[in-house]
């Protein structure tokens, strides 16, 4: 009798329908999961982060055994854990002499170079299963892009649309739009009173996970006191149900909103869920397009939250494998600057920066307006190197894996791609966060005084960057109206913002590189 087939799942597949246990019987399969050192510490990663995934996992492996699979569970702290997931499969064909091994597609570029390698390693047949609970193949998107000059990320998503069907009516859009963005700006009210979004008490399993973070990567960034992500499929769908029922109205006006210690708002937080594998995005979005259906939901809310899922998020995933490896090393602004130390520790007068560091810190999570407008803004404007940017979006959030964070930094915060996603940079002076946000009330710096001291530094370093980078930018019919403002400027005028926004460049303390990854 030939051996049973060996199905290693990572810690983001954790979807009981994943395309290697389909078909497969359970008298004849054998799971493993793995928690090793090397995908725990290849970068620093926030302490919520890592017992978010461990303990997903261990919720993961003891349901697929109540469902009676055989599962080979390797918790880290097991005396002959290789740290490795190469290690672990070695490890897991001697002790099981698979016939083969059947492994879904891996979401990261640095690990499926592991699991490729596997076929020439071990001494039976592997089979690389395509990832399908994207609805948007690596192939396919390769063939949607391999013909244009330019990835724009709308003409993606109306393809999507009619793919699936999602807020169409006919080969029409349902509003006779595709993009209801303009209803989506709105400022934060005083008056604004967001429900609390779900929180789970940590059980047996997530408070161990709690333990084994707090002694073995006790000097990560972040605080484990408040951890209450969902780790499993049924907490997930919770999160889910009370963001349709008590968030989804607002959260189209509201998405770009920032308010002081609001860290939630009207968002749906189920990106780690999803992310994860406990949701589904399809269904997601198909419960989205029936609640504007229904009347429960307006248009520009559930065709925000689609956009955001079927659009942004398949997007940057299929982008991401169409230019990897090279993406990682992009730097076409040739940014240089250390990370400034603030980003760890939220010592900064910057109010906005403070806050969203707070946040950050404590939550593992910070909405994407203040993930791309202050603290992403901020790194583009003072010149930071992208791979130190990188690093720490990866390290700090709960959401974020390589595929999904590299594309949003690099190329959408950064324009370290030069382009090739974003038709402009992202960047913004203190009047965006003071539109679209309260931080700047009660701010030690002034957003209304452009330069010297007391003002804002993202007024003068706003055009600091626009002046250093202006050959490269120039020609940008985007940005042609920002040249034509700042040539209108007395040179003195100029030369005070150039003159402020390096004094303060000057003030900033870059961070140890102690907390990034080894090279």
């Amino acid at each position: 009798m030939s051996g049973p087939v060996l199905v290693p799942i990572l810690g983001d597949q954790l979807t009981r329908t994943l395309a290697s246990l389909r078909g497969r019987t359970k008298d004849n399969t054998v799971i493993l999961m793995m928690e090793v050192w090397d995908e725990a510490t290849y970068v620093r990663h926030h302490k919520q982060k890592i017992v978010l995934i461990f303990s997903a996992m261990r919720h993961f492996a003891a349901e697929l055994r109540d469902a009676g699979w055989t599962v080979d569970y390797v918790r880290l702290t097991d005396a002959d854990n290789s740290g490795s997931f190469t290690g672990e499969v070695a490890r897991a064909v001697e002790r099981h002499d698979p016939s083969a091994i059947h492994v879904v597609e891996a979401g990261e570029w640095r690990v499926q170079q592991q699991i490729e390698e596997w076929a020439g390693r071990f001494d039976c047949t592997v089979e690389i299963l395509e990832d399908d609970r994207f609805l948007c193949s690596i192939g396919n998107f390769r063939k949607w892009a391999e013909d244009r000059d330019t990835l724009r990320m709308e003409n993606f998503y109306r393809e999507m649309r009619r793919k699936t069907g999602l807020l169409m009516d006919g080969g029409k859009p349902v509003g006779d739009a595709w993009n209801f963005d303009h209803d989506n700006r709105e400022s934060p009210r005083e008056d604004m009173d967001p429900p609390e979004r779900p929180k789970f008490e940590p059980d047996e399993i997530t408070r161990d996970c709690i333990e084994l973070v707090e002694d073995k990567f006790g000097d990560h960034f972040g605080s484990l006191e408040s951890f209450r992500w969902p780790v499993t499929r049924d907490q997930a769908e919770k999160a889910a149900d009370a963001f349709f029922a008590e968030r989804l109205t607002k959260f189209g006006p509201y998405q770009d909103a920032m308010v002081h210690g609001q860290d939630d708002l009207y968002h749906s937080m189920l990106s780690t869920s999803l992310n994860l594998g406990l949701l589904d995005p399809l269904e997601l979005c198909e419960r989205a397009a029936k609640a504007y259906a229904d009347g429960e939901a307006p248009i520009n809310s559930v065709e925000g939250f689609i956009r955001q899922i079927i659009g942004w998020r398949e997007y940057v995933r299929g982008f991401y494998w169409y230019h990897m490896p090279h993406l990682e090393r992009a730097n076409a602004l040739n940014a240089q600057r250390g990370l400034p130390e603030f980003y760890w520790t939220g010592e900064t007068d910057m109010r906005c920066m403070a806050d969203c560091v707070r946040s950050t810190r404590d939550n593992a999570h910070a909405h994407h307006i203040q993930r791309l407008m202050v603290l992403g803004n901020f790194a583009l404007l003072a010149g930071v190197d992208p791979r130190e940017v990188q690093d720490w979006y990866l390290v700090v959030y709960a959401d974020a894996y390589e595929w999904v964070e590299l594309p949003n930094v690099a190329a959408m915060i950064l324009y370290a791609d030069g382009g090739k996603l974003a038709s402009k940079p992202y960047a913004a002076s203190g009047n965006y966060i003071n539109k679209m946000s309260d931080y700047c009330r009660k701010c030690t710096y002034s957003v209304s005084k452009k330069t010297g001291e007391g003002a804002c530094p993202f007024n003068a370093l706003y055009w600091h960057f626009m002046d250093r980078h202006r050959e490269r930018l120039k020609n940008n019919h985007r940005v042609a109206r920002v040249y034509q403002n700042w040539d209108r400027m007395k040179e003195e005028r100029q030369r005070e913002y150039l003159k402020s926004a390096e004094a303060f460049l000057d003030t900033l303390t870059p961070a140890d590189r102690g907390w990034a990854r080894s090279e």
